[in-house]
């Protein structure tokens, strides 16, 4: 691994496509003969050039911005240049091309062996090596990722305050905490004699129990954030003509679904990610639950399925107009038997009854209220998905998180109440009491990069895009 990140490496750092401008980057060390070579000029560090862009025959390939950053000062410790072209593909793809050749060029004619190996960069490759070098800790990389994926306002916010290090900061702060206690823990190992006493008067105890209920806030708030970067996933059920599809285009507020009063009009899933109060959610529309001798809709019936069996919500849709039909009652009667085998207590379910605006009395059936069709109730199930994913208010420090952050605070959490135990234990052996510290410190450092594996890093970095 480490021989890997020691070749230099060039990238399209722009998203594919026609575009205004485009931008092709370089890292590596002691770039300056390369920068000259294809700028065909001298660049000052951290300066906008204008200039022409040479191929290895001394060809102009374009005209644009080249910018010159030496090592250290640069986003990922080491000499990186940027050239800013034209947004064309085969105008960038010509330039990066170029780029390479003209490194292997210099390294035969001797002049720079540290060009040695120039290729093109790994998904990622450019944030791993700005972790490696020490410019940003492993949180901060996967909060560039997310800024860039962020299907909210709320989520890109989020993103930016843990690229600007604000959860990692919180983590090294805890980290700190429990350095001390570990410190003060090991040194009493040497007093065995007065080590209960020792303890209390440093009062262990408190330190630990304020690092617990800091642990707890924090793993609160990074819940928060979770959810902001995943979202949830809503499917709605029902029979044929309960109004799913009038549901998805009411609460996308756009006509996304054909809606028609024939049953089985879709065929197959739609999916549409809305917003509420900055939390996406994933909702899909699904094909109407029902027996039918139609083998294209009974692949859309199995799609219904696939996709029950995988959300965080399933809202039952009910017709409130066939709601004194024994027939249809009975159906409603055999999907509820069906979702609850196929979802044993492990998503919740919520009961929909739709059409209000068509009938006279709307009953007391457990479940919501609502029309698709005027929008009433839909206030009311839009709060209900929120409590249901475990949303608040989002406070203005909520910062993105993913979820092995939440699993690795989750150790911390039990690895402390541990402790808590053998603390209290006065029996009990202070070197577990060490051990629960040490595992619960590793489990924090895993959070920003300190102590973790080469496979995690590869399996992070690999789902970046190119280029960044």
């Amino acid at each position: 691994m480490l021989a890997r990140h020691q070749d230099p490496i060039a990238a399209i750092a722009t998203a594919a496509g026609r575009g205004a401008v485009g931008i092709v980057r370089v890292s590596g060390k002691q770039l300056e003969p390369l920068a000259q070579a294809v700028c065909g000029r001298q660049l000052q560090p951290r300066q906008a050039s204008y200039g022409a862009f040479l191929d290895s025959a001394g060809q102009a390939i374009d005209f644009g911005l080249a910018i010159y950053f030496p090592a250290p000062h640069s986003f990922t410790g080491e000499d990186v240049l940027e050239l800013q072209a034209h947004g064309g593909p085969v105008v960038l793809q010509l330039l990066l091309s170029s780029v390479i050749e003209v490194g292997a060029q210099i390294v035969d004619s001797g002049k720079q062996p540290t060009l040695a190996g120039l290729r093109v960069a790994q998904p990622g490759e450019f944030s791993e090596r700005a972790f490696l070098n020490g410019k940003i800790d492993l949180a901060q990389a996967e909060a560039i990722a997310d800024l860039i994926d962020a299907s909210t306002e709320a989520a890109a916010r989020s993103a930016s305050r843990s690229l600007s290090g604000a959860f990692s900061g919180e983590i090294n702060t805890l980290r700190d905490r429990l350095i001390q206690l570990r410190m003060l823990v090991e040194a009493t190992l040497d007093f065995p004699e007065e080590e209960i006493d020792f303890l209390r008067k440093a009062d262990a105890l408190g330190q630990l129990t304020g690092l617990q209920e800091t642990v707890k806030t924090v793993l609160q708030s990074a819940r928060q954030g979770a959810l902001l970067r995943e979202g949830i996933r809503v499917v709605i059920a029902g029979q044929p003509n309960a109004g799913k599809s009038s549901l998805l285009n009411a609460l996308a507020g756009a006509e996304l679904a054909i809606v028609t009063p024939v049953a089985g009009t879709t065929r197959d899933k739609v999916q549409q990610t809305i917003q509420i109060e900055g939390v996406p959610v994933h909702v899909i529309d699904t094909a109407g639950l029902r027996e039918s001798n139609d083998e294209v809709e009974k692949v859309g019936i199995t799609h219904a399925w696939d996709a029950i069996k995988t959300a965080d919500v399933v809202l039952f849709l009910h017709d409130l107009t066939r709601s004194d039909n024994a027939a249809y009652r009975a159906d409603d009667a055999a999907i509820a038997g069906l979702l609850a085998e196929e979802l044993p207590g492990r998503t919740p379910v919520i009961d929909i009854w739709n059409k209000v605006d068509a009938v006279n009395k709307p009953g007391h059936q457990p479940g919501l209220n609502l029309s698709a069709k005027t929008g009433l109730g839909l206030d009311a199930l839009r709060c209900e998905l929120l409590a249901l994913a475990g949303w608040q208010s989002a406070p203005e420090g909520v910062y993105i998180s993913r979820q092995r952050h939440l699993q690795a605070l989750q150790r911390v959490q039990d690895h402390l109440m541990h402790a808590h135990t053998h603390l209290l234990d006065h029996a009990g052996s202070l070197d577990l009491l060490a051990e629960e510290l040490r595992l619960a410190q590793n489990a924090l450092s895993e959070i920003t990069g300190e102590f973790t594996s080469d496979d995690l890093l590869g399996t992070i970095f690999s789902n970046f895009c190119i280029g960044k």
